[in-house]
Parts: structure tokens; sequence; C-alpha cells
């Protein structure tokens, strides 16, 4: 999984990706999925250092199988916040009180 750290008005956006998804769009019903962006585009990291980062962020975006079944266990997201477009499930998440 690749993972990229954004820093917007003191808050911290994060953005998760499974690997092989990165450089593909995803088209469905008028919504789009643009993984060709560098917001995606982050650094390839273990799955326990994408867990604590997840534990210390504002906004979680998570893109792919992977990333989504990491946002699940680590209990930041429900299954009713997982959408799908082309079969690839991402969600966001705000975390902000």
């Amino acid at each position: 999984m690749l993972v990229k750290i954004h820093k917007q008005q003191g808050k911290s956006i994060i953005a998760i990706c499974d690997k092989e998804l990165i450089g593909q769009n995803y088209e469905e019903n008028n919504l789009q999925l643009d993984l060709t962006s560098d917001f995606y585009k982050g650094e390839e990291k273990t799955v326990e250092h994408i867990a604590d980062v997840l534990r210390n962020c504002d906004i979680i975006n998570l893109v792919g199988k992977k990333s989504i079944q990491l946002g699940l266990k680590e209990g930041i997201l429900t299954d009713d916040e997982i959408k799908t477009i082309q079969g690839v499930p991402h969600a966001q998440v705000v975390l902000i009180d």
C-alpha cells in the first residue's frame, strides 16, 4: 500500500491506496475515481506504519481492497461508508471532532 500525508490548514489528510491501482481512472454512474494525480502517489509503507498513521490523522481517503480492509480492521470505518466504482472500493472518513 502507498500512503501520502497532506497538510492543509493544520489538518492531516491521509491518502492510502493499493499500489496496483495507482495510475488508473475509474468511472461509473457519473462518479469518478481518479488515481492518476499526485494526491495518491505516496510512499510504500508497512501495514504497521500505515495503521499508526491512521490513528493520528483528521481525514482519511482509502482506495482498494487492502486499504479498505485495514481501515475496517483498525475500526476507523464501517461497511456503510464504503463505496464502489467499477469494483474498486473506496471510502472517505472525517475524524475531526
